[in-house]
């Protein structure tokens, strides 16, 4: 089978190392972090016209992010089926599972996460909770959203949460040459006056992603004439039929 990927930047590293071990042809396009700092709007029509502007014979296109905020909420599969992963941001994809993810969460509340990409390329894009949807939305973006008081609410709570990180993880890919990305982390928790503690992440979802392991569980496969959605539950993502939401 031949995919295209597109993928965010912050994955390079786990995502050709996972391409490096595909059966399958995998060509693969970075896509700037710079992406998520334009709002969720902005990031999903940039999307798109990358999605749109695929040509080749391709068999799926390949989505190298998470829900990310919603970034990815109204992404229409038209010419080829879209594959992504049930997560809600790029954490869940590094530790390999969003249930892991949540339990890690729930025990560790306000932890800051880095990884080799976020250490690289990664180092504007905001971190917010799990489960969050509002991504790194702006006041007025919340606003137009959710409304005027509802939208003045979910920024003050996302900026109050991130005044409240006491914690830095980073999560170990198994892919560093050396311990210099970690002890990059663990100078940013040093100088912040933050505990660090390291994990071991996972490549389990890109390398499924790109060897066309798409469990329903752990994955979304958009036909075309899909749109991405938020699920609002334990699935995260969801199919919705372009016929059935009026714009």
């Amino acid at each position: 089978m031949r995919f295209k990927l597109l993928s965010c930047e912050v994955f390079y590293r786990e995502m050709c190392a996972s391409i490096a071990r595909s059966p399958h042809q995998v060509d693969v396009e970075f896509v700037s972090k710079g992406l998520h700092d334009l709002g969720g709007r902005a990031m999903r029509k940039a999307l798109q016209e990358k999605i749109d502007g695929v040509s080749g014979s391709y068999d799926a296109i390949l989505l190298g992010y998470a829900l990310c905020g919603n970034g990815l909420g109204g992404i229409e599969a038209r010419g080829l089926p879209l594959v992504i992963a049930r997560a809600h941001d790029c954490i869940g994809l590094l530790m390999g599972s969003r249930e892991r993810y949540a339990e890690f969460f729930e025990a560790n509340p306000g932890t800051y996460f880095r990884s080799t990409g976020w250490l690289e390329r990664g180092k504007t894009v905001h971190q917010l909770p799990a489960g969050t949807n509002a991504g790194n939305a702006s006041l007025d973006d919340l606003i137009e959203r959710y409304g005027e008081e509802n939208g003045r609410y979910l920024f003050e709570e996302f900026t109050r949460y991130q005044q409240q990180y006491r914690h830095l993880t980073y999560i170990e890919s198994g892919l560093e040459a050396d311990s210099s990305f970690e002890q990059e982390a663990r100078s940013e928790a040093s100088a912040r006056g933050w505990e660090f503690s390291k994990i071991r992440g996972s490549l389990t979802l890109f390398q499924q992603l790109v060897n066309g392991e798409w469990p329903e569980k752990d994955f979304l496969v958009i036909p075309p004439g899909g749109r991405i959605a938020a699920s609002h539950d334990g699935h995260i993502v969801r199919l919705e039929p372009l016929e059935r939401r009026g714009d």
